[in-house]
This record gives structure tokens, C-alpha cells and sequence, in this order.
């Protein structure tokens, strides 16, 4: 975190969400030392669970923390190899015989920033009724909440990572939040060769820094006005540029119009939501193969007659795009990891867009419509 900057908000009583998206550098190598210190237990919790040749593996939270799962889903799935399926709480809460498959041996990876939503514990409940032989690990920033303390299937059968007090964000929007457990789950993955991971994870720690020094562009994107604003990104991008529209729309109180896709499913039909005064954010991919897609996108929308403004973070070397910034990040396609500093983009612009519009940032609904624990859910028993 950078110590002697001047804030937005330094002198409110009311600070929170601005740093805590500073602190996250800092934190992913905190959160690195709190998964290798559990290393040995994680895996023998999950050394005996991936043996079994037809387990299925469902990563679940709910909005953000749903994000997790869909940025995660195919790293962990070509370490793991075995099926992995990304699944909201709010979709297994409402149909769990569309999610589980009672004869087939599931994991069900849980993350919660607070644990205490119904949903996340529902969906935990369902699990057990649903399948004959389930095992839960549960990831969570809240060891005193809801979900953190369950353990009906049995001390073999579940597992939880404590996530460090301070990933437990007190603003509304999950900001730290989000990263460490996206970082947490993709290192538990890596549990027997952690040693090996190390120069990663700094390496993203200096890449969350490149971007936190470049926020003054980024706060100069949110104050030109811009009247919409489209982040893509492909495959595991994707997960991170739903969760950088979800930001903009959380500390805006709904109030910036935003959208997000994949490069390719951009073209069909949801390139007309673009207009000659929209922002386009490209979270370009580490793979050479899917940027190749991603280039002959943007090279297509940088000719057209409206000029459309653009940022690139990452992205391909000698790609020049007219009214284009850039925030270089010298990806390595060997890094994993490298996903999570790019959701920093959406959360300072997120930050940024509700200080221009006199929100303040850590309770930004206004009317109270959203809460940083979901409120006013029912659950029924069928």
C-alpha cells in the first residue's frame, strides 16, 4: 500500500473501500504464506478427494463471490483434471436437481466474504441432501460467520480456509475480497508445489502496483464522462470483466450504464449497446492463440467511423489503436495468476466514478436496495 499519498476521502471517518483496493498487493502475498502454512492439511483434505476417478467439482458463491468461480473454472480445471462447473448459490438455492447428480461424487468449493448470506448456507445444506457422497471446501474471509462454522458432512468431509481479517472488506463493494479468495482457490490448486508459485505471486504484486500507479489515468477516464462503458475479456478474462461491470455498477449506485461479454460474443448482437460516447476496456488474455480473436476485434471497432475510445490492459505488443490508453503489464502466458491484477481496473474505476458523482463510496446505495449481507431472502423447503 502506498503510505504518503493524498486521498479522496482521508479525512472521512468513512475510508474503507479506497483502501482496501490499495491493500491488495500486499495482501495476495499474505494470503500466499497463510495457503502454504495450511499446506499440508489442505492437501490431505483434497489428496484423497481428486483420487477419486469420477469426482465433479462445483465452484459456488453468490454475485462477486459467483465471479470467483467463473474466473477459477478452467484453471482448475486443467490442474485438477476433472470437471469443474461454475454455479451461482442464487441458481442451486432455486433448481439444486439442475446442479448435483446424487450417485456422482461432487466437491462443492464455497466462497463468502461474510458467510452469513442465506444462500451460501442453503446451498451448502442442498449439497448434503442432494448428493450421496459430498465433500466441502469452504473459503471464506469471516471465520465468525454462518458458513465458515458448518461441518454437517463430517470432519473428513470438509475443509476451511480463513481468509486474513483484513480481506473481510468493510465497504459494501467486495474489493480485496474478491482477489484473495480468486487468489486462495487458484494456489490451493498448486498446494503440493508452492514453492514454485512464489515468483508468481510477486509478480502479480508488482503488476496490482503498476496499476494502482496508473489510477490517475483511470481517474481521468471516469471524469471525461464517458456515457457507457463495455469491459471484455475471454475465458478466464471473462469472470474478471463481469466482476469489473459489476464494481461500476455497485459504487455508482446503478447510475453508470456498463455492460460486460466475451471478445468473441461481443459481435453477436450486444455490439449495438455501443454509442459514439462509450468506453471500451479491453482485459486482454495471456494465451497468444485467444488473442489473436481478441485483436481482429479491436482492430474492427478502432475503424469504426465513430471513433470509439478505448483501454488496453495487457495485451499484444505493437497493437496500435487510435484514441487508445494503454496500461502495459508484460504478461507471462505461464502465469495463472495474472488475472486477478487486472480486476483493480474495474474497482478505481469504480471508486472513482462514484467520488465525480458525490456518492460515497463504502454505502453507495442510496436507496438501501442493495447491502453488504443480501437481505430479505426466503428459503423454502420443497
Amino acid at each position: 500500500m502506498h503510505k504518503n499519498e493524498t486521498t479522496e476521502l482521508e479525512s472521512s471517518a468513512e475510508a474503507h473501500t479506497q483502501r482496501e483496493i490499495l491493500s491488495q498487493p500486499e495482501l495476495w502475498q499474505e494470503v500466499y504464506q497463510l495457503v502454504k502454512d495450511e499446506s499440508e492439511a489442505i492437501g490431505g483434505f483434497l489428496g484423497p478427494v481428486l483420487q477419486k476417478e469420477d469426482l465433479r467439482i462445483v465452484l459456488t458463491g453468490a454475485g462477486t463471490s459467483g465471479y470467483i468461480g467463473d474466473a477459477a473454472q478452467g484453471t482448475l480445471q486443467k490442474v485438477w483434471r476433472r470437471p469443474v462447473q461454475a454455479v451461482p448459490t442464487t441458481e442451486i438455492v432455486t433448481q439444486p436437481n439442475s446442479v448435483f447428480i446424487r450417485t456422482v461424487p461432487t466437491l462443492l468449493v464455497s466462497f463468502a466474504r461474510s458467510g452469513n448470506s442465506p444462500e451460501s448456507v442453503e446451498a451448502v445444506r442442498l449439497a448434503n441432501a442432494c448428493c450421496d457422497e459430498i465433500y466441502h471446501l469452504i473459503i471464506t474471509c469471516n471465520g465468525e460467520g454462518a458458513l465458515a462454522n458448518m461441518n454437517a458432512s463430517g470432519p473428513d468431509r470438509f475443509y476451511r480456509i480463513v481468509l486474513p481479517e483484513a480481506t473481510n472488506d468493510k465497504s459494501l463493494a467486495m474489493t480485496s475480497s474478491f482477489t484473495c479468495m480468486l487468489l486462495s482457490v487458484l494456489l490451493v490448486a498448486q498446494v503440493d508445489a508452492l514453492d514454485e508459485e512464489f515468483e508468481k505471486i510477486q509478480r502479480i504484486a508488482e503488476q496490482g502496483n503498476v496499476i494502482l500507479e496508473k489510477r490517475s489515468l483511470l481517474k481521468n477516464l471516469v471524469l471525461s464522462g464517458f456515457e457507457r462503458v463495455v469491459f471484455l475479456g475471454s475465458g478466464e478474462f471473462l469472470g474478471i470483466a463481469r466482476e469489473c461491470h459489476l464494481k461500476l455498477l455497485e459504487l455508482t449506485d446503478g447510475k453508470q450504464v456498463c455492460m460486460s461479454d466475451s471478445f468473441l460474443a461481443f459481435r453477436h448482437g450486444p455490439r449495438a449497446f455501443v454509442n459514439d460516447n462509450t468506453l471500451m476496456v479491453y482485459l486482454f488474455s495471456r494465451n497468444p492463440h485467444i488473442l489473436r480473436y481478441e485483436r481482429d476485434l479491436v482492430e474492427d471497432i478502432s475503424r469504426d467511423a465513430r471513433a470509439i475510445y478505448s483501454l488496453q490492459i495487457g495485451g499484444v505488443d505493437g497493437l496500435a489503436l487510435p484514441n487508445s490508453s494503454k496500461i502495459e503489464l508484460n504478461i507471462d502466458p505461464e502465469n495463472q495468476y495474472q488475472m486477478i491484477p487486472a480486476t483493480l481496473v474495474g474497482q478505481l474505476m469504480g471508486y472513482y466514478s462514484a467520488v465525480h458523482s458525490g456518492i460515497n463510496p463504502d454505502s453507495p446505495s442510496v436507496s438501501g436496495s442493495i447491502s453488504r449481507v443480501v437481505q430479505g431472502v426466503n428459503i423454502y423447503q420443497e
